[in-house]
């Protein structure tokens, strides 16, 4: 925690609001899709998924197999604690919701399902696409996907494994998109990019959650961005965003979303 306190104040210091982001892409970025203040209608399926589960008291045994949790002691968890506590917070919803109805993902990939709070978001961002959600927990996918099921959901395919076994199993598919929430551990996160070079294209995006969760993830954050294929790094705090724009000369932005 200390690490992360130290890593909220030297953001606040550095980062910038549009005023301060001289690149078209980032500024379009930043003005049409995290400023963006539109009432999409489907927030209001957004809104009652997770008023769903905040109702929802019943226990899942919950196998982890990232960082494990700062919250929880046992793997016996309570539906509704899990959303209050440590499922994905509203603003960040609907901003991957924005992103991926911004960028028109039409292939996606989500790493870390949990109870799909992250899923469903990009579920509605386009009805047509195809999700690929992968988790180790299938007790967990389980819930998530009778959720999916009463929110008529069709276009997400859930997958019970490892986050290396799938991304070997499927080095050769394309993503737009792909959001990484279900490891915490530095030296895995430097992994999976590694792996997912194989897997993005000129315009794909990669978001990776909790980059100053620890010292080893924010190093590890840090690599990524310095990797030469990544041409544009956006820095959010909570999340890091990279993409692979050819067109595009290397820069690294650090900026608040409001």
């Amino acid at each position: 925690m200390i690490h992360q306190s130290k890593s909220y104040i030297k953001f606040i210091r550095l980062s910038k609001n549009k005023h301060g982001v001289h690149s078209p892409f980032v500024f379009d970025l930043v003005t049409q899709c995290f400023n963006d203040k539109a009432k999409y209608p489907e927030y209001e399926i957004l809104k009652k998924h997770r008023q769903a589960l905040r109702q929802d008291t019943t226990k899942v045994e919950m196998k982890d197999f990232g960082q494990g949790s700062r919250v929880f002691k046992g793997n016996a968890r309570k539906v509704s604690a899990v959303v209050k506590n440590a499922g994905m917070k509203k603003k960040r919803q609907k901003l991957l919701f924005r992103l991926a109805k911004y960028l028109k993902s039409e292939n996606i990939l989500e790493l870390g399902t949990s109870l799909g709070l992250g899923t469903v978001a990009l579920s509605l961002a386009n009805e047509f696409a195809a999700i690929n959600t992968v988790d180790g927990c299938p007790n967990t996918l389980g819930k998530a996907q009778q959720y999916f099921e009463k929110f008529n959901l069709h276009n997400i395919q859930i997958n019970e494994m490892l986050f290396k076994d799938f991304l070997f199993e499927n080095k050769m598919v394309k993503y737009d998109l792909v959001f990484i929430d279900g490891d915490h551990n530095g030296e895995r996160t430097l992994q999976y990019f590694n792996s997912l070079l194989n897997n993005v294209h000129n315009d794909s995006l990669i978001i990776f959650d909790d980059i100053y969760w620890s010292k080893e993830m924010t190093a590890a954050w840090q690599q990524i961005i310095a990797n030469t294929k990544v041409t544009v790094s956006i820095d959010t705090f909570q999340w890091g965003l990279v993409f692979f724009r050819k067109e595009q000369p290397k820069q690294h932005f650090i900026i608040r979303i409001k």
